[in-house]
């Protein structure tokens, strides 16, 4: 197997050397092979600094790196803005769904795709692990350069021992709203996300700031929700506050939404009542605009009683005392991971990056200020 391999990027390398550029599919079909197979190719060849990819196409190293055949020159605005053009450029992107949160990191993404004169694709897991790698393939298959991957991993990072098929994918890839720990295989891999621990840190300080002493956390099971009480715990700790009782869902998490409503509600109300509790972080603000007319039914009143910071602002605003929420930057995510991935396709080898974007706070009306 290795010999062909071999040499077939031999092959690659004399069309190359011989033409100076050549597009990505028309070498495929020359050579009689899948674009899949010929991207795993160059993208062998370029990180051994043999080939450079740029716009679609492969190109010999040089100085002077000329433009593939029958590509048109980069437009006046990209140039203006100092980006290289991703024109004609295709790029993958699995996500778990293109509703509630990640329907503005798509978003994100695909403006940032078309400013540059890239197609975003998306493929959808449904939060389904064995349909991952399968919508990877099928986007690959019908031309994507590149791949912007949301694994469905149960936390935020891989299991040990699993996730490592994201490296063996065969193009570029870019981690989106994941991450993987040192030593993992996808630990080298380009990535973006919302540092959600920061979130949950700016949420306790203002709580703290407004003089809560005491502050519960409701966080329902979801990838980021370690990084929520990794967050929560070291405000806590770095601010001197009082230890507040600790959720049972962290040690049993529901499987149903009406449990998780049952069960969250009878923790702070006894919060509350029991332990001295004046403040919670409540993820999500979904779970929030649930969760406030039953605790005032209870008796427990919003803000006077308990104030309330939200964590994702999807529909904070909406809600019937409007909730300081904490907001993550989901489309510049999309925006940043959709860039970064465009210039690892366009320009010549760089580092890679691990990007932390950072959340912000929405002051409303839930901790007793605001409009």
């Amino acid at each position: 197997m290795r010999p062909h391999v071999d040499r077939r990027h031999e092959r690659v390398l004399a069309l190359v050397r011989e033409r100076g550029s050549v597009r990505v599919a028309e070498l495929a079909a020359e050579l009689g092979v899948s674009a899949v197979t010929l991207r795993r190719d160059v993208e062998a060849l370029a990180t051994r600094g043999r080939v450079h990819r740029l716009h679609g196409a492969v190109v010999w190293p040089g100085d002077q790196v000329p433009a593939p055949r029958g590509a048109e020159t980069a437009s006046e605005t990209a140039s203006e803005a100092q980006l290289p053009s991703a024109e004609g450029l295709v790029l993958g992107m699995v996500v778990p769904t293109t509703g509630y949160y990640y329907a503005e990191v798509v978003q994100g993404a695909r403006e940032a795709a078309e400013a540059r004169g890239a197609r975003l694709v998306v493929g959808l897991s449904h939060y389904l692990p064995d349909e991952d790698g399968p919508q990877a393939q099928r986007l690959l298959s019908t031309g994507a350069d590149g791949l912007l991957l949301t694994p469905s991993w149960e936390r935020s990072a891989p299991e040990p021992g699993a996730g490592a098929w994201v490296t063996e994918l065969g193009v570029p890839t870019v981690l989106v709203e994941r991450w993987a720990p040192p030593g993992h295989p996808a630990a080298g891999l380009d990535r973006v996300r919302t540092d959600h621990a920061y979130g949950a840190a700016i949420a306790v300080a203002h709580l703290a700031g407004l003089g809560h002493r005491k502050v519960a956390l409701a966080a329902q099971h979801a990838p980021h929700r370690g990084q929520l009480q990794a967050g929560y715990a070291a405000a806590v700790e770095a601010l001197g506050l009082d230890p507040a009782p600790v959720s049972p869902l962290d040690a049993v998490p529901s499987t149903e939404a009406a449990d998780r409503f049952e069960r969250t509600l009878a923790y702070l109300c006894e919060a509350v009542e029991a332990h001295g509790v004046t403040a919670a972080l409540v993820h999500s603000d979904a779970d929030a605009i649930v969760l406030i007319p039953r605790l005032q039914a209870r008796g427990v009143r919003v803000p006077e009683d308990l104030a309330v910071i939200a964590y994702d602002d999807e529909v904070a605003p909406l809600a019937d005392v409007p909730l300081t929420a904490v907001a993550p930057a989901k489309r510049q995510v999309g925006a940043r991971a959709a860039e970064l991935l465009m210039d690892r396709l366009t320009a010549a080898p760089a580092a890679r990056q691990h990007l932390d974007v950072l959340p912000e706070l929405k002051v409303r009306s839930s901790c007793g200020e605001g409009a």
